[in-house]
This record gives C-alpha cells, structure tokens and sequence, in this order.
C-alpha cells in the first residue's frame, strides 16, 4: 500500500434550485459558481454574505429552449465588470451572457445538432458538437469551422500552450494548432467524454470505458486511473496534484498519484465535478442539485445538514436495495408460501422485514424449508432478474396485444425454449397459435442465435418431440427479429386532407381585395385565371382518377405567380388556423400528391430558380406565424411521397431542418405535428440513402421532441419512432446511446400514453440488442 497523505473531503453546502438534473460546472471564482441544467436554465451562486460557508443564488439566466451542458467564463473587463459565461445547449447555439445583468450579448448559431464542448481560446471561443465540427466565433461571428472527427466530438479543451484537444465517441482523443491535426491519441476502449488541464504535466481525459488518462503532448499515458464502474462523465484537476472524477456510478472519485483516495457517494448519476481555486470541489448531480465539499474543519457542513444528506442518501439506497441481486421492494412476501413449488429443490426468496429469506420446496414432505437469508453473492449472479421470487437468467415482457396487459415471461438459457413456451402459454391460459412466435422471441432477446433442438426434450403436454415449423424436429431453429410494435418505421406519412371549398371561398375574397388596392392591384387574378383555379381544385378533389388526369402548363405556372407575387399577408390569411392557409400554397401541397401535377412542379426545384427554397426563405425570414410555417412544413411533408422529389430533399436536408428548428416548442400542436412528421419521413428516407450525417442531424431533432416535456402526445410518438427507426436500421445507435436515449426510453415507458410506453419499449429492446 502506499502511504498518501490526504485529508478526507466532507460536505459542505447544497446549491438547490434546479428543476431537473445538474450537468454542468463553472467555477467563476471561488464566490461565484455557475450550474447548468436539463431544465434549460442555467443559475448563478454567489458566496452567501452571512454565512461564507453557503452560497445563495444570485442569479437565473433564461434563453437555452433545451438542456444546457457546457460552460465557460470569461473574466471581467471594464465593458462587463462581473465577467461573462459561455453556454452551450442541446438547442445547437451558444449564447454568451452579461452576468452583470443576466442578458445574452452573443447567440452564435451554426451547429447543427447538440453542442458539447465550449472553451475559451484567447478572445475566441471555440465550440465542438455532435455534428462533427469544431468552430471558432470572433467577435460574434463564426470565422473557421472544420470537421475534426469522423464521430461525434464530446468535448474540446484549450491548452496553457495554446493548442486545442477534443475528445470524440470516435474513441479518439486529437491534438490541433489552428485547423491542422497535429497528432491523434488513442488508446480509450469507448467514447472520450470529458477533457481537462492537468497543471505541468498535459492533460486529462474521461471515457465511457470506465477510466481516466493522463496524457504527455507527446501522446504518452503517464497514468491510468481505473476504479469507476460505469460511464465517467467528466474529469478536473487542482494545482495540488488532486484529480476529481465523475461517474454513472454515482460517485466522485478523487486520485492523487493514480490512486483513488476518496469516493464521494451521491444519489445520483455525477455528471460534472470541479475544483475551486482553494481545493474545494463542486459536483452536479442528477438529483437536481450541486453540492460543494470541502477539506477545511471550519467550512464543513453542521450536523443537521449533513444528517439530512446521509438520510436522503440512505432513502435513495433502500429504495434500490437488493438481495442477491434482488430488488428487496419486489420480493413477494411469506404469504406466497401458500403455493407449492414445482420441482424438489426449487429455490424461493421471499421477503421478511428488511431482508430477504431463501425457501427450497421440499417435494417429498410438500413444504418449503427455509435455507437462510440471502446476501449478495459472485458479480453476475447478482444481476440476474427475478420473478415470482426465483431468480433467472431472463424475465421478458410480452406484449399479446388486443388490449391484453404485459405479461411477464421468465427464462433460463438452460431450458428449452418450445418447452418454456408451451408452459408458460398454459400459465397464462394463451392460444398455443402464439407458440412459434413466443419461441421466435426467446432466442433473439436471449441471444440464442445458434440455438440446436435437443431431441432428448419432449412435449410437457403430448410427451412428442417439439415440432419447428418447416423443419424436421432435429434441425436448427431459425431465429427471428426481436418483436417490435413501432418500429422500424415503413414508407411515409403525407396531409391529404384539404378543406377546398372554404379556401376558394377565402382566396377569391382575397383577390378581389388586390384589385381594389393599386398598389396591389396588378399581382391579382383576372377572371379567366380565377376559373382555372377552380378547375384544378376540381381535379385534385377527384382522387380516384388522378391516374388519368392532368394539368395545363398554365396551371403551375399560375402558381408561381401566386407565390412569388402576392404579399405574404395575402399568401397565408389563416391568422389562428391553418384550413384559410392560401390556397396556392395548399394547391401545391397536394398537387405533389399527383403524379402529373408533381413531375410538372419537380421542374421549378432544379436549378437556380428553386420555387420551394424561395418559399421556404419567405416564410422562414418574412413571418414567422405559425400557420405560415404550418402549411410550408406540410408541403414538404407530402414531397416524400414522390421519390421524384427525394434527391432534392436529401440534398437540401440541413438547409431545411436548420429552418425550422424551432418548431419542436411550438404552442401550435398542429405544427408540431407537421413538424415532428416532417422528422419522421427524413429518417425513413435518409436510412434507405444511408446517409448518416443526415441521419445525425434527423436524430438530434427528434431527440429535441423526445425531451419536450409540452410536446404533443402524437407529435413525441412520431419523434419516437423516428429516432427507433434510426439506431435499428440507420447509423446512428451508437450516437444516440451517447447522449442518453436510454433516459428518453425509460420516461417514455413511463408514459401514461399506451403509444408512448410502446415505443419506448421499442426503443429499450434496441439498445439492449448487440
């Protein structure tokens, strides 16, 4: 053992306030820290007046429209005496803030997915995202953008010599001087996550794999600090030699000389844990609170708080305790003695008070005998499930269907799986019609692939051979796709309901309005156009025939004319719903509808001339009323129905998202509908191109809806599915798995919603295939 003197950290003070998980730290100066939080806002804690053991908050800064993450300081000058602070969000911008005042002096937008990482490099600030790029802001304005990674970046730090290093789900840390790649540092097994400066020596990099690095500028591993069990969120380091980490796990852990010599236990997930300049340590936790630690007798907390921290430590470990690897709180009790076991030896844990009681069934005597009670036992076995108090190697959840609720059906890798099918269809009084599919289920969540028939089973029932349908009983089973209800999504969503009369009604209202006006009164219809217009809302209503009809040349072209000329006023009347949209506009939405009139307008979206750009810049840029935006998103929706118009989507994918990215938190439930469709069919087309940035950007929108506490039910179902779809057949699991769709399965099986919990359970089934 080494002998390493250290002072053990304690509690100091708790900084709550936040709403939701803690994420991020910024140590402004050790009387002012600033946290971030997945209830978007960001909160300043001023060093308490009264009391220099607390901190109070000061101030709330208000702006981010999705989950904050990173941040950064920047110190005073004369222009802003308190400083300013560097945000970056799950929305794709940073802001920079006027901490005097709380206001956003800077938006910088230009990623395109979530940003990770923002640091400070002289008066530029870099930033890095899941978009692949890191970026470099100057005065406001982005002046370089470069794609540092084939993967995802987590983070970027600067360094005191002046190079950059970011940290990528690439697995790969780099090393940059400007935009040129100086040297790549491999070497983690997962995801690089966190970065930090380790003072003299380089510097420090956290990983999903579970360690900590410390890395020469040469690319040498001076230390491996291993010790974590799970994912390690992020890393800093004092000038004293200390290194704090935090973890998954639930603790931050503090080294010194590669040697863990404290774990500081949380009732939650430590996303970020940081040093103030006098060796305290500040940590966010996911129970929505920062706490801040401390080494110096007279700053530790007073009896009473620190009694109230181990009391809620203590409630949250009860609440999770386990015996043998068994949830206490899910342990039948003795009365399940009642029922007889099934085979002599059959083991039984049933709880007693605060423990659990292991029971075996004595066949000869009919009764169960008790063993003792249950303490944990190797790693693995711990782990393994229960049901009904006996533990297996799997308990699945099976869903029937028709209304039926979830059955559970449990499983060892030992059985049969025709044998374990057909029995557990009689326990659950099932049609052995479903046996072949339960069965199917079975071997590909149990990761059976190669399962062979073992002739020496026999039928529970018949006492014949298990029969596989198509094959001789002595042959291989075929294993089948694990069972999803949602997804992956198939062909596209279109809007094909048109209120026609009300719209010719409003629009000729409309135009009779231009021809009054003489200012307006030479981009009005005259009577011959007005009739034409009629005739081709006759033709689209007759869906039936829209095999054999057509369109005039003269048709699109009156179109154009509507577009390009009429005032946006007049293009979209429908001031509080979206049936009085213009009718040109809702003519071309379902114009795309029709072969005819879509290989006619596929004309006007090639080349210089692209009428659905120019719309989409007039809607996006000139107005920003939600039923203006609603009828745009709509035609698009519906262009995915023709494969004539799919290259020109995928080409034009970011420009398009990029415009109506904020539509997600919209009020307007409608247009989030649109727009959570729109989502829905770029992730079913960019999966069928391959196309995995665009998959990527697809996949941090829908995430945006996922997270979106006001999103409409309908609306979270269509991002859901989208982002299932993705991580099954598209390139983007791996992406996802990072930034916490597990989180997202889990609240959405938690839903209220039938849908909602289906799909989240989708989505869980994903993540846990290989």
């Amino acid at each position: 053992m080494m002998d390493i003197d250290f002072n053990e950290y304690k509690l100091r003070c708790e900084l709550r306030g936040h709403d939701d998980d803690v994420r991020g730290i910024c140590v402004c100066t050790d009387e002012h820290i600033a946290t971030s939080s997945r209830d978007r806002t960001i909160r300043i804690w001023s060093l308490d007046s009264d009391n220099k053991r607390k901190y109070s908050p000061s101030k709330i800064l208000l702006g981010h429209t999705s989950f904050v993450g990173p941040l950064a300081w920047i110190s005073p000058n004369e222009e802003y005496p308190e400083g300013r602070l560097i945000s970056g969000s799950m929305d794709t911008s940073v802001f920079v803030w006027n901490l005097t005042n709380g206001e956003i002096v800077q938006a910088l937008k230009g990623h395109k997915m979530q940003v990770t990482g923002v640091t400070l490099d002289n008066e530029d600030i870099v930033s890095s995202s899941v978009d692949q790029t890191l970026k470099r802001w100057r005065n406001g304005q982005l002046v370089e953008s470069w794609e540092a990674h084939q993967s995802p970046i987590q983070a970027v730090l600067r360094l005191p010599s002046g190079e950059l290093v970011s940290g990528s789900s690439d697995t790969t840390l780099k090393l940059w001087k400007g935009t040129t790649s100086l040297q790549t540092f491999a070497g983690h097994a997962d995801t690089v996550r966190g970065l930090a400066v380790m003072p003299d020596l380089g510097f420090l990099s956290a990983s999903h794999d579970g360690s900590i690095r410390l890395w020469a500028l040469s690319g040498e591993v001076l230390l491996e600090m291993v010790g974590h069990t799970s994912i390690v969120y992020s890393v800093d380091a004092h000038a004293s030699g200390l290194i704090v980490s935090g973890s998954e796990d639930r603790h931050a852990k503090i080294w010194k000389d590669g040697v863990c010599v404290q774990s500081l236990e949380h009732p939650g997930c430590v996303w970020d844990a940081k040093f103030l300049e006098n060796g305290d340590i500040v940590t966010a936790c996911s129970d929505g609170v920062a706490r801040v630690w401390t080494v110096r007798d007279g700053m530790i907390a007073d009896q009473m708080e620190i009694d109230a921290f181990d009391s809620q430590l203590s409630q949250y470990k009860l609440s999770r305790k386990k015996v043998g690897g068994m949830k206490l709180d899910e342990l039948p009790g003795l009365d399940s003695l009642t029922l007889p076991g099934t085979s002599d030896g059959q083991t039984k844990v049933v709880r007693e008070g605060d423990n659990g009681v292991a029971y075996v069934w004595n066949m000869k005597d009919q009764r169960w005998d008790k063993i003792g009670e249950v303490v944990d036992g190797p790693e693995g076995v711990a782990d393994r499930p229960l049901h009904d108090g006996v533990q297996y190697d799997f308990v699945f959840d099976v869903d029937i269907g028709d209304g039926e609720p979830i059955r559970k059906l449990p499983y060892n890798r030992s059985d049969n799986p025709y044998d374990a099918a057909d029995k557990w269809l009689l326990k659950e009084n099932l049609p052995l019609a479903y046996r072949q599919q339960i069965v199917e289920f079975i071997l590909q969540n149990s990761g059976q692939k190669d399962f062979n028939f073992n002739p020496s089973f026999r039928d529970p029932f018949t006492g014949a051979n298990a029969y596989v349908p198509g094959q001789s009983s002595h042959t291989a089973a075929t294993t089948a796709k694990p069972l999803y209800k949602h997804i992956p999504k198939r062909g596209v969503l279109v809007f094909d309901v048109a209120q026609y009369d009300g719209i010719l009604k409003k629009m000729t209202e409309f135009n009779n309005t231009l021809r009054a006006d003489p200012v307006h009164t030479d981009k009005s219809l005259t009577e011959v156009e007005v009739s034409r217009v009629g005739a081709m809302v006759k033709i689209l209503k007759d869906t039936s025939h829209y095999h054999a009809t057509s369109f005039a040349g003269m048709d699109i072209s009156l179109i154009l004319k509507v577009l390009q000329a009429w005032p946006p006023a007049m293009m979209f009347p429908g001031r509080s719903s979206d049936c009085l949209s213009h009718l040109a506009t809702d003519l071309v939405r379902m114009l795309v509808l029709h072969p005819h009139g879509a290989s006619l307008l596929i004309k006007h979206v090639e080349g210089n001339n692209d009428l659905l750009l120019d719309l989409i810049k007039k809607v996006t840029e000139d107005s920003a009323l939600p039923a203006n935006l609603l009828t745009t998103v709509r035609v698009l929706v519906n262009l995915f129905k023709n494969p004539s118009f799919h290259y020109w989507l995928q080409r034009h994918h970011s420009q398009i998202l990029d415009a109506f990215s904020n539509c997600y938190s919209s009020p307007n439930k409608n247009l989030q509908l649109a727009y959570s469709t729109l989502l829905l069919n770029y992730a079913v087309l960019l999966i069928e191109k391959k196309d995995q940035e665009g998959q990527a950007q697809v996949l941090s929108a829908a995430l945006q809806i996922a997270e979106e506490d006001a999103a409409d039910v309908d609306s979270k179902f269509r991002s859901l599915v989208a982002i299932g779809s993705l991580m099954l057949e598209g390139l983007v699991k791996k992406i996802a798995i990072d930034f916490e769709v597990e989180s997202i399965a889990k609240s959405a099986k938690a839903s209220k919603e039938a849908k909602i919990v289906e799909v989240g359970a989708d989505i869980d089934l994903v993540i846990r295939q290989p």
